[in-house]
């Protein structure tokens, strides 16, 4: 099994409301399972439900990448319940710099009075894993290889790949295009992948302003256009369409994904529930 699974696949913060049912309002987390090695990709509020479900599954072992630890990529933390339970083990990855790690971050939203439970209260064992860029690849049980490289995005941001019985899936979210050309460390790292996750969170309308609200320049975030010129300058088989702007309901991330096909037919937009079975 080489399973992907969407759990939350908005951006910025949570969008419950009937214009966001089929799409979903959680924020950003997504699922990889490879055989019986678990791997999650940031921790947005969507993480919640996907606790639940390993709930019936403990003890359990996870690993835990953050792409950053902005708020709606951490905020799903204090509400995943096998943190909660003894015997379960949660091995966190994550990049170090001067503004702290996501040892630190976790820890900082839990403190009073912003939540009743202190990090160090779990009783959980968690392990955590600082990334540098020059640093090696992460080689996990069952043959699992975690590859990762540098966005775009203020205060930094990791892309990863993951790599599995000749199969391959990369998550990119939440990095800026450049107007130079395309990331070409993001093309590299997307290079041959069967699933390539991209921020897609603005149209290009959006993001230089010619619709409805400011230029979106600078801001840290892509559009389905990038997305789709990534995945055919890396030979990327599917293209999933993420972190969708909270401004944007389910009309207008289908637009979006329709638009996104007349560039890369094989382009879906990333909704809660969506499974990809490699």
């Amino acid at each position: 099994m080489f399973r992907i699974t969407f759990w939350g696949v908005r951006g910025s913060i949570p969008t419950p409301g009937p214009t966001t049912v089929e799409i979903g309002g959680n924020t950003s987390c997504v699922e990889v399972q490879c055989e019986s090695t678990r791997l999650i990709f940031d921790a947005g509020t969507g993480l919640r439900a996907l606790g639940a479900k390993l709930a019936a599954e403990m003890p359990t072992t996870v690993h835990l990448f953050f792409s950053h630890v902005h708020w709606d990529h951490i905020q799903g933390f204090p509400f995943f319940i096998p943190a909660f339970a003894p015997g379960n083990t949660i091995h966190m990855y994550g990049a170090a710099n001067s503004m702290g790690t996501v040892e630190t971050a976790l820890a900082g939203q839990m403190e009073y009075p912003n939540f009743p439970v202190k990090l160090s209260d779990l009783p959980s064992e968690m392990v955590f894993h600082h990334l540098v860029e020059t640093g090696p690849a992460q080689e996990l049980e069952g043959g699992v290889t975690v590859t990762f490289a540098s966005g775009n995005h203020p205060g930094g941001v990791l892309a990863y790949r993951v790599d599995f019985g000749g199969r391959a899936v990369m998550y990119a979210t939440d990095t800026e295009h450049s107007p130079d050309g395309l990331d070409e460390r993001l093309v590299g790292l997307a290079r041959d992948a069967d699933v390539l996750i991209y921020d897609s969170m603005y149209t290009p309308e959006e993001y230089e302003g010619k619709g409805n609200g400011p230029a979106r320049i600078g801001w840290g975030h892509s559009t389905f256009v990038v997305g789709a010129e990534i995945a055919k300058a890396a030979g990327a088989k599917k293209l999933v369409l993420f972190h969708h702007d909270p401004d944007q309901d389910d009309a207008a991330v289908r637009d979006k994904e329709r638009r996104a096909q007349e560039i890369f037919p094989n382009s879906v937009a990333a909704h809660e529930g969506l499974q990809i079975d490699l």
